[in-house]
């Protein structure tokens, strides 16, 4: 899977793709607020991530990563298949 397209401003990341934390979450049984807890942040700014309103911080989705163990890669989706799966 590639990434099209990165831009990073201000230590935001800014993606033309969303992000996979909700599936990564569920397929190993993790809850959100054990998430927030790890990431020392609020359950509302994890909820944003999961629920794609907002895109962590490059920072962030490495930390995410990290605490899930997975790669940061396997976080993104591209647009083109979330465009297909309709999210």
């Amino acid at each position: 899977m590639g990434i099209t397209s990165i831009i990073i401003s201000n230590n935001s990341l800014f993606l033309s793709t969303m992000n996979r934390i909700k599936e990564v979450l569920d397929e190993k049984g993790i809850k959100q607020t054990w998430l927030a807890e790890k990431l020392g942040k609020s359950f509302n700014m994890v909820n944003s991530y999961v629920q794609n309103r907002h895109q962590p911080s490059l920072e962030t989705l490495y930390k995410i990563a990290e605490v899930l163990d997975v790669s940061a890669r396997d976080l993104l989706v591209e647009e083109r298949e979330a465009y297909k799966n309709g999210l």
